[in-house]
């Protein structure tokens, strides 16, 4: 299989001490090799911020 099951989270809550928001995707591991960024809502914070991907 080429998809596989990721999990990102927020980049800017550690930062304030706060709990980071956590959500799960999946990619393409042979188109998309590089970690994955996207720009996702956390509630903690009450607006759009930049996760990343962890292992």
């Amino acid at each position: 299989m080429a998809r596989e099951v990721i999990t990102i989270e927020c980049t800017e809550a550690r930062k304030l001490g706060k709990s980071p928001s956590r959500y799960t995707t999946s990619r393409n591991k042979k188109l998309q090799t590089e970690k994955t960024e996207l720009k996702k809502y956390n509630p903690a914070l009450r607006r759009h911020t930049l996760h990343k991907e962890i292992k």
